[in-house]
C-alpha cells in the first residue's frame, strides 16, 4: 500500500483529495492547522495537526514514515485562507514550499503533485483558450505567491529529475455547499448588489473540486515516467455562465434579488472600481474584472483530460 503525505489535507480541497485517495487504496496521512474531523475514523487515514511552518514536525513526519507520494495543498486559498491573501500568508507559504519541496525529494518520494492557480496566467485579449505554454504574468498576492512556488518547486526538480512532478493550475473551485466563488462573479463588489447584464450568457471558467481531485487520482495511477512531470490546467470542460449561477443558487441555496444591467453600463460603471491598481485588486482573488467579462476566455484543458475525463460541473456537482 503506497502511503501518501497531503500537507493542508483538511482544508476545503485537501480533504476532499484524502478522501478520494483512501477510496482508491491509499494510507494517507494529512498535515493542517486545525483537523476538519471529515475523514476522522477512516481506515488507513491519520492527521498531524501543525501549522505549514512548523519544520520540525513536518521533518519528523519524513523521517518516521516512508512517504511514496506528496501532494502540496497547503497555503492554497479555499483549502487553509479566505479570500484575501496577506504579506504574511506570502511569507510563510515561501518558507514552508523550499523545505517541503527539498525534504520530501531528497527523501527520494516517487511522485510529487503542487496545487497552483490559473491566475498566474495573463489575461489574453482574444478568445483563444488559456494553455500551458501561455504567457504568464501575475497580478493578485495568491498568483504571485503561487508562481513563486512554482519557480522554487523547479528549482528543486532540477535535481532530482526521477520524480514524477506535477504543477495542476487549477480555476476557482466549488461544490454544491461552496459557492463563494460562484457568487463573487455576480456580485457588485460595491454594494452588494446581485447583478447580470444582458441574458447573463457571458462565462467564467471554474473547477469543480471533484474534477481537480479526478485529475489528480489519475494522474498517480497513470503517470509511469518523468516525461509525464509538466503543468496542467484543470478546470471543468466549459465556462459557467451568470445565468447557469443565477439558476443553480436559486434551486440549491437561498438567493435574492438579482439586477439586470446593460452590458455597457455594468462594465463602465465597475471597471474603475479596481482602476490603478488599487489594494483589492492586489489582495482580494474574488474581485469582479468586469475587464475580463466579455472575454469568455477559458483554460486548454487538454493535456490534462489525456488523464482523465472532466465529468463534474454546476449541475451535478456534490
Amino acid at each position: 500500500m503506497e502511503k501518501v503525505l497531503v500537507t493542508g489535507g483538511c482544508g476545503l480541497i485537501g480533504r476532499h483529495i484524502c478522501s478520494g485517495l483512501l477510496k482508491k487504496g491509499y494510507e494517507v496521512i494529512a498535515v493542517d492547522i486545525e483537523e476538519s474531523g471529515y475523514n476522522v475514523g477512516k481506515l488507513h487515514y491519520s492527521s498531524v495537526e501543525c501549522s505549514p511552518t512548523d519544520k520540525n514536525t513536518i521533518a519528523e513526519l519524513f523521517e518516521q514514515n516512508k512517504f511514496d507520494i506528496v501532494i502540496h495543498a497547503a497555503c492554497t486559498v479555499d483549502n487553509d485562507m479566505g479570500p484575501i491573501v496577506t504579506e504574511k500568508q506570502m511569507s510563510d507559504s515561501a518558507s514552508v514550499d523550499k523545505f517541503i519541496f527539498r525534504y520530501a525529494m531528497t527523501e527520494n518520494i516517487k511522485k510529487f503533485v503542487m496545487l497552483s492557480t490559473d491566475q498566474v496566467y495573463q489575461f489574453p485579449k482574444t478568445r483563444e483558450p488559456i494553455r500551458e505554454d501561455s504567457d504568464l504574468k501575475p497580478i493578485s498576492n495568491y498568483a504571485v505567491m503561487k508562481y513563486k512556488s512554482e519557480k522554487a518547486m523547479v528549482s528543486e526538480m532540477q535535481h532530482h529529475k526521477e520524480i514524477i512532478a506535477c504543477i495542476a493550475r487549477f480555476s476557482p473551485v466549488y461544490t454544491l455547499n461552496f459557492t463563494e466563488n460562484l457568487v463573487s462573479k455576480i456580485t457588485d463588489p460595491k454594494d452588494g448588489t446581485l447583478f447580470v447584464y444582458g441574458q447573463g450568457q457571458y462565462g467564467f471558467q471554474f473547477c469543480c473540486v471533484h474534477n481537480l481531485v479526478d485529475f489528480i487520482l489519475c494522474f498517480l495511477k497513470i503517470a509511469e515516467s518523468p516525461s509525464n512531470s509538466g503543468i496542467y490546467n484543470v478546470s471543468d470542460k466549459l465556462l459557467t455562465t451568470a445565468a447557469e449561477i443565477i439558476s443553480f443558487m436559486r434551486e440549491k441555496h437561498r438567493l435574492g434579488a438579482v439586477v439586470q444591467r446593460s452590458s455597457g453600463g455594468a462594465i463602465s460603471k465597475l471597471k474603475g472600481l479596481f482602476g490603478g491598481g488599487s489594494k483589492d485588486e492586489k489582495t482580494n482573488y474574488r474581485y469582479l474584472d468586469m475587464s475580463k467579462m466579455e472575454n469568455n476566455n477559458m483554460l486548454d484543458n487538454t493535456k490534462a483530460a489525456k488523464f482523465v475525463n472532466f465529468r463534474w460541473d454546476i449541475h451535478n456537482t456534490k
